[in-house]
């Protein structure tokens, strides 16, 4: 019988990597003999490493040891923490110059060129709302279009989405709450996968829309109109209503047709969640290389979840393009720091009870395995959340580690393609933009085969991780050229829409 696998991800690591179970008394092929269990995707020490010695796993420090650890010990929450340290940002000592494929020269995919020039993958009418009390009111126009049947006679529509969300009032009207929530909502709006917007409000509510419509210019047409339940005199008038806007909208959104686009006009949300001990190892980097395809090609990658960068961040900076960027990282890494000090968190309240369960024991360990999904090019720029992103290349969204939150802020900047990667298996989608799944084992791809779109497992039985990036680089201009991804048949991706709540609610 063959040795169970393993990997040693750097020689400087003092942990390798159960690839399959290794059982006590048994060696992996070429590593001392385990003294003890150590499940699929979980570490084994290969030095003995003594109390309140780092631990090293990618060549970086994952958290120290809590007790001395022999060779061939099972590496976890038993003996290993996380504590804090110095990490050297050594600002933009990484980066280069990257040479990107002329337009003539890029893959293309077949997108919707909208009016302000920008590219949609998918062509949705959007029911937004300012408030939460406008909810209900704004299902029951989507479920009125839908049950009417009246999307029949538009082809080109890919769906009328309610996004609702649970705030809007009960909150400061001024701050980084209430600009966070007013980004997302405008941002959703101008979302490229977006053809018309309708807005549903109350009428009384803290977030106002004729305020939104003055900061950012709106001007009510065809691609964009508003009701308010108040003004238009209840629950019922107001559906009725809304179902006539969203009739009078769909004949303009259905007139756009797909045409050839260049690969520069994706704009790629990377996402991972429900993270295993693999996923630093295959679907993240396998991601990333993906990523490197993109920027080559004069598109651009959002990396974020910056609580799940934390302790990788000096890895990001060493790609600042200026000194400014790598700054502006570090900023928000101090903003996280005393935003959970005065919220009574820490910043290792990850990894979660299904990361831990998978194999990865400190946030830091977590973190090393997801800025993998960044790849390898200089980083751009760094942006607030749903701050629109106006730069090419690889650049840096601050959002929470909570994937539907956190990908509502890609969204918001003006993703139009997602791909996101899991290991225990998250279900997720995100209209209006399609979300991609890789699963980072061949196990859950095969266990969760309706969710997953790509397995990225291979990886561990030899596929390069070059060749996996030129798989999911395909599969992303094949999803931005309409077709569908699992959770896109499922079904999933309206009630996904989870805007940050910053600050009090009042």
């Amino acid at each position: 019988m063959a040795p169970p696998r393993s990997l040693c991800l750097n020689a400087s690591d003092n942990v390798i990597i159960a690839v399959d179970e290794i059982p006590a008394g048994v060696a992996p092929e070429g590593a001392a003999t385990a003294r003890e269990r150590i499940p699929k995707g979980h570490k084994m020490a290969v030095a003995a490493v003594k109390f309140d010695e780092p631990i090293r796993k990618f060549g970086q420090i994952i958290g120290f040891a809590t007790r001395d650890i022999a060779v061939g010990e099972w590496v976890h929450e038993h003996n290993c923490a996380m504590k804090d340290f110095a990490r050297e940002p050594h600002i933009g000592e990484g980066a280069y110059e990257e040479v990107v494929v002329a337009v003539e020269d890029q893959p293309t995919f077949q997108g919707y060129r909208r009016t302000n020039g920008k590219i949609g993958t998918r062509n949705y009418l959007a029911v937004l709302t300012s408030v939460n009390c406008s909810a209900t009111t704004a299902r029951l126009i989507a479920r009125e279009v839908e049950r009417s049947g009246l999307l029949a006679d538009y082809p080109n529509v890919d769906g009328v989405i309610a996004l609702v969300h649970g705030t809007g009032c009960g909150m400061a009207s001024k701050g980084e709450g209430f600009e966070a929530l007013m980004r997302t909502e405008w941002g959703y709006a101008a979302n490229p996968n977006v053809g018309a917007t309708l807005m549903v409000g109350l009428g009384c509510e803290v977030f106002q829309i004729s305020r939104m419509k003055e900061e950012y210019g709106l001007v009510e047409g065809d691609a964009f109109q508003s009701l308010t339940i108040q003004a238009t005199g209840g629950t019922r008038r107001t559906v009725e209503a809304g179902l006539e806007r969203v009739r009078s909208m769909l004949p303009l959104v259905d007139r756009t047709r797909r045409e050839p686009a260049p690969a520069s006009a994706l704009t790629l949300a990377l996402q991972c969640g429900g993270s295993d001990g693999y996923s630093g190892i295959t679907a993240n980097p396998a991601l990333g290389a993906a990523a490197d395809i993109l920027v080559r090609n004069g598109g651009t990658a959002i990396l974020s979840e910056t609580p799940e960068i934390y302790g990788a961040e000096h890895l990001l900076t060493r790609r600042a393009a200026t000194p400014e960027v790598g700054r502006k990282l570090l900023d928000r890494i101090r903003w996280w720091e005393d935003y959970c000090a005065r919220n009574g968190g820490e910043m290792n309240n990850n990894p979660s009870p299904g990361n831990k369960a998978g194999g990865l024991t400190t946030i830091l360990e977590k973190s090393l395995g997801a800025a993998a999904k960044g790849g390898t090019t200089p980083l751009k720029a760094v942006y607030k959340y749903a701050e629109p992103i106006t730069a090419k290349g690889f650049v840096f969204m601050d959002t929470p580690g909570y994937d539907p939150v956190s990908a509502t802020g890609q969204v918001a900047g003006g993703a139009n393609v997602l791909a996101f990667t899991t290991g225990r298996g998250s279900a997720f989608g995100c209209k209006p933009t399609p979300s991609i799944k890789l699963a980072t084992n061949s196990d859950i791809f095969r266990r969760m085969i309706d969710d997953m779109d790509i397995n990225c497992g291979d990886v561990l039985d030899g596929v390069s991780i070059a060749d996996k990036g030129r798989e999911i680089f395909e599969k992303i201009l094949a999803v931005a050229s309409g077709e569908r991804t699992k959770s896109e048949a499922l079904g999933y991706g309206e009630a996904e829409f989870t805007p940050w709540q910053i600050g009090a609610t009042m």
